[in-house]
């Protein structure tokens, strides 16, 4: 019997990601630009008044052209002073993912909210320290097309062929239902000075495990992603810097870890410019292997008065690296900051 084509063999890992419906949840390599999608305690998190933030990723096009996996996220925050400098925040987020020639997708809608509660500094001071809980709570559905799908009960093992108008005796739903989704997180960090701080922080997405089965009358939970993240900026002078970062996420038997760093150069000015250069390294299990280098990112960032624009590139190392021909996934950002009105609605924030 003929091998199958490469296409074909896509095709069938590309269903299997359909029918496992707890597969792992995206992931963007440039997860300090995507807060809200990182952990719900970074809702209200930032120097100024509103935020909006759009995030994009592009994976596989190499090997799947157009039916690339492709992800967008779009989320808006601001902050209301309460009591002293303590800040409640409230937010919105979406993200729609949609993998491969099934257009495996999803969508979740979340609502947000956390509380900044000050632990030290004052207003007028460049140092400060705060530990913030967040919450969401939002709507999911994923769904799938059948249209470039194929299953056994239509290879034809005769003509070695496929024939889809043969029935796939296929008893599979192309949506689930709408599902409550509940994620939740923690957040400290430590501002010392300008350019100087330390934070950390912990989520857990999908607290209720909700159902997401294909199929009638069965269960089939989105198992809890559990993350954890760490990170700072260090100095080397009043216009050179450093940002280290790590974040590690797990889901039922999938670990992910990344970890780098960016360089960041800033003028100082009034309407300050600044430039960021990083290198990452992202590692993750595959299948029942141990954990492997996955891809290794690169990244450039514009900052410019309130506005920060990222793009980055992930050269894929993994196993799939034949295939890939060593090109993974390439991601935009997109961060609008409007300023602090006043001062009791303005927070002293680190740079992620």
């Amino acid at each position: 019997m003929r091998k199958l084509p490469l296409h074909i063999t896509l095709l069938c890992l590309c269903l299997t990601y359909v029918l496992q419906s707890q597969t792992p949840d995206p992931r963007f390599s440039q997860f300090y630009a995507a807060p809200l999608q990182l952990n719900p305690a970074m809702n209200g998190v930032f120097d100024g008044g509103m935020r909006a933030v759009i995030n994009y990723r592009d994976q596989w096009a190499s090997v799947l052209d157009n039916q690339s996996f492709k992800t967008v996220a779009a989320s808006f925050d601001y902050r209301h002073n309460i009591v002293s400098d303590d800040y409640i925040a409230f937010g919105f987020d979406f993200m729609r993912d949609q993998a491969g020639p099934s257009r495996m997708t999803q969508n979740l809608g979340h609502l947000n909210v956390s509380y900044l509660k000050k632990l030290s500094g004052n207003g007028y001071s460049t140092q400060g320290q705060y530990l913030i809980a967040g919450g969401q709570v939002g709507i999911g559905q994923r769904s799938f097309d059948f249209g470039d799908l194929w299953f056994s009960s239509q290879f034809d093992d005769f003509k070695e062929e496929i024939d889809l108008a043969t029935s796939n005796n296929e008893l599979l739903n192309g949506n689930t239902n709408a599902f409550l989704n509940v994620n939740a997180g923690l957040m400290w960090y430590g501002v010392i000075d300008r350019n100087f701080s330390v934070y950390a922080g912990a989520a857990v997405n999908h607290v209720n495990t909700p159902n997401v089965t294909f199929l009638n009358d069965q269960t089939e939970i989105a198992e809890r992603r559990w993350v954890g993240h760490v990170g700072a900026e260090i100095p080397f002078n009043d216009q050179l810097s450093i940002l280290p970062a790590m974040v590690a996420q797990i889901q039922g038997p999938s670990r992910s870890y990344t970890f780098g760093s960016n360089i960041r150069y800033s003028n100082n000015d009034w309407r300050e410019i600044a430039i960021r250069a990083g290198f990452w390294g992202h590692i993750a299990n595959e299948l029942e292997s141990n954990v492997l280098t996955d891809a290794i990112i690169f990244n450039l960032t514009l900052e410019y008065d309130a506005l920060q624009i990222g793009i980055s590139y992930d050269v894929n190392t993994s196993s799939f690296v034949t295939a890939s021909n060593s090109r993974g996934a390439y991601e935009l950002s997109l961060i609008y900051t409007t300023p602090a009105k006043a001062r009791r609605t303005k927070v002293t924030c680190p740079n992620f």
